[in-house]
């Protein structure tokens, strides 16, 4: 059996190595299962992509996948899943906190009959942004997405050959996998794994970068608009109950002075509460614009072991 392993790699020189040969030893432990690697270097402008060629000329298995600049990380994804042969394909990250001791957990739980499976951090071992980030990523997956509730995504996961065929049709420039995911499948399990430290350097998913990879969420759903019609029918309902509030109060005492004030909090709220969700529609055509002017998932500069007769280990 041919497990495709996918790494999107961004600034990983020193780390790549060590998760491709450490990942290697577990295969070798587990004699009936043969792997191949897909590596993608994001626009790395360090040495990541030759660390990468060297693997490949070591390893003829390593397949490797230079983009033309960095697109980000579930772009490198999608662009992994288009050279992956096998039966299963496992999604880990190239700085060692998915580690290579976990990848059999999730083997194991996706042969119960799951077409998707999730490694699920006991303890995270990441940053408070990073914490934070995740947490919000659990609410708005359940609410946007359409999540199974009982279910923890994160990005150590592995699909059946089914679910990366289908993934590989979508062909928006901003991809978001889980979302693709949770549109293909609903049987989806979790596995508890170990989450590790990250070994070299931080995170490189700044604030700006998550909340990006946050509006992803749209794509796939169109609860923000719905939302945005809701409030804006509960702020005209709130605005005709305080105008018919107003007028009776006028009515009642005529001496009543309207104040300037008053007025101008109303119109503030109001009018905030349109320019919401004239920018919650705003986002939307800005996407639909995008993609009819094909703007493109990601482009391959080069590849290294890449060719229609794959050599596994």
């Amino acid at each position: 059996m041919l497990i495709s392993i996918v790494i999107p790699c961004y600034y990983s020189e020193k780390t790549i190595q060590k998760v491709v040969e450490l990942t290697i030893q577990e295969f070798h432990a587990h004699k009936k299962y043969q792997c191949e690697f897909v590596l993608v270097n994001d626009g790395s402008t360090d040495g990541t992509f030759e660390k990468i060629k060297e693997l490949g000329k070591k390893y003829p298995f390593v397949h490797g996948v230079n983009l033309i600049r960095n697109f980000g990380q579930h772009n490198a994804l999608m662009a992994a899943l288009h050279y992956t042969k096998g039966d299963y394909v496992l999604g880990m990250d190239d700085d060692m906190q998915t580690h290579p001791s976990q990848i059999f957990k999730l083997v194991e739980k996706i042969q119960e009959g799951y077409d998707l499976v999730y490694g699920h951090y006991g303890k995270r071992k990441n940053s408070s942004l990073k914490n934070l980030s995740s947490k919000l990523n659990e609410v708005s997956s359940r609410i946007l997405l359409g999540r199974p509730k009982e279910i923890t995504s994160s990005n150590f996961w592995i699909i059946t050959k089914k679910v990366a065929e289908e993934t590989r049709k979508y062909d928006s420039y901003n991809p978001y996998i889980d979302g693709i995911f949770y549109r293909i499948t609903h049987n989806i399990g979790n596995v508890e794994v170990e989450h590790h430290k990250r070994e070299v350097g931080a995170s490189n998913y700044t604030l700006h970068k998550l909340i990006h990879l946050w509006l992803a969420y749209w794509n796939y759903s169109v609860i923000p608009l719905r939302i945005s019609s809701v409030a804006g029918g509960i702020a005209a309902g709130v605005g005709f109950l305080m105008a018919v509030i107003t007028a009776i109060r006028k009515i009642v005492d005529p001496s009543l002075v309207i104040g300037w004030a008053s007025m101008m909090c109303v119109t503030m709220v109001f009018a905030g509460m349109i320019l919401m969700c004239l920018g919650i529609v705003g986002e939307y055509l800005g996407k639909i614009i995008l993609t009819l002017n094909h703007t493109p998932q990601f482009i391959v500069r080069e590849t290294i072991n890449v060719s229609e007769q794959r050599e596994e280990i």
